[in-house]
This record gives structure tokens, C-alpha cells and sequence, in this order.
């Protein structure tokens, strides 16, 4: 599982999810890419099992670029314990994703396979997403301005 090497602080605040991504919203390196379309955390596991479904279809053809990293840790408490006696231990690791976020690049194949791949990969993922080529974002992006 994806999870940063060592952190400052072992135990964050849950943070807001608002507004659309500023950032990592173009595709920079591939073809074709799975673009969030609503606020979520996504786990280091739910990435990985995307990863997989990806890599496994296009038969290690082609390349995978994983735009998102599980920087984010996530704390629970057990269950059945009393309110109270301070915060959790961390459970799991989490990406913040806006709307907007570009999250997985493909190419060096095909575009129906990548298509396919990709749609394969949002079924993993816990937001919904479309999947889009390099033309598609450029051309929303040249209209507007």
C-alpha cells in the first residue's frame, strides 16, 4: 500500500473538501486519464486495487501514472470504548480528491483499450468519475479562454 515514508505530525485534523482542484486538473504525462467529479477520500488501498484492474487488462502494455498519493492519515478509535480519552490510533492512509483531480494517466495503447482499462478502474474507486483523453481537457480549456 501506498504511504508517505515519515510525516511531521502522526495525527491530522479531517480538513474541509471544498471548491473544485486547482491543481493536478490537466493530464500531464499520458493520453487518457480518470477525472473526479465529486469531493471524496480515497484510501491507499482502493488506489492500488485501480492500479491493479488497470494493469492487469492492458496486459503490461503501455504505461500507468498514479496521480494521487495517500498522504492523509485517518484515525479511529476502537469500537465499544467510552467518549472521551483522546484521539485514535491511525487506521488508514487517505488521498483528499476535488472534483476536477486528474487521478490516473494512461498511454502507449490503444485508445479503446485504454478506455476500457480506465473504466474498469473508476469501478474500484468510491467517486464517481469519467474517464477523458488529453483532447478533451485542452479543448474544455481553449474555449474559455
Amino acid at each position: 500500500m501506498l504511504m508517505p515514508k515519515r510525516v511531521k505530525h502522526r495525527k491530522q485534523f479531517r480538513g474541509s473538501m471544498r471548491g473544485k482542484a486547482t491543481r493536478g486538473n490537466k493530464i500531464t504525462y499520458g493520453e487518457y486519464g480518470i477525472v473526479a467529479t465529486e469531493p471524496a477520500w480515497i484510501k491507499s488501498n482502493q488506489i492500488e486495487a485501480a492500479r491493479i484492474a488497470m494493469t492487469r487488462y492492458i496486459k503490461r502494455g503501455g504505461k500507468v501514472w498514479i496521480k494521487i498519493f495517500p498522504d492523509k492519515p485517518v484515525t479511529k478509535t476502537p469500537a465499544e470504548t467510552r467518549m472521551g480519552k483522546g484521539k485514535g490510533a491511525l487506521e488508514y492512509w487517505v488521498a483528499v480528491v476535488k472534483p476536477g483531480r486528474v487521478m490516473f494517466e494512461i498511454a502507449g495503447v490503444p485508445e479503446e483499450v485504454a478506455r476500457e482499462a480506465l473504466r474498469l478502474a473508476t469501478h474500484k474507486l468510491p467517486v464517481k468519475c469519467k474517464v477523458v483523453s488529453r483532447a478533451d481537457l485542452e479543448g474544455g480549456n481553449g474555449s474559455e479562454e
